[in-house]
């Protein structure tokens, strides 16, 4: 007498489905993830231009006349300046009725 060894059909479609319903519950949680680590990359991004700012203003007695004053020296940004991971542009604030500081992005 001969023993099979092996899955059935029946077998082999519920790991199937098991498979297929964790995959449903674990990627639009992975993707959401993704995303809140690039607002809170963004976020830290621009805490650390604002710092840098006030580093400048306490180094120097005057604001930034632009953005580029600060993120384009190596003193204040050695590694270069932070980027947006959603590819956006970091506007200052700045002029004589300006904040002086670099707002958040809304993502």
């Amino acid at each position: 007498m001969k023993v099979r060894k092996g899955f059935t059909l029946v077998e082999l479609l519920v790991v199937v489905l098991i498979l297929g319903a964790l995959a449903a519950i674990a990627i639009p949680r992975i993707s959401q993830s993704a995303d809140s680590a690039k607002r809170n990359a963004c976020k830290t991004n621009v805490d650390l231009i604002n710092s840098q700012i006030e580093l400048f203003y306490a180094n120097t007695g005057d604001w930034p006349a632009n953005l580029n004053a600060i993120v384009g020296n190596e003193d204040y940004f050695p590694d270069g300046a932070p980027v947006c991971p959603f590819g956006d542009d970091y506007d200052y604030d700045g002029g004589d009725d300006g904040t002086h500081r670099v707002a958040e992005h809304n993502h």
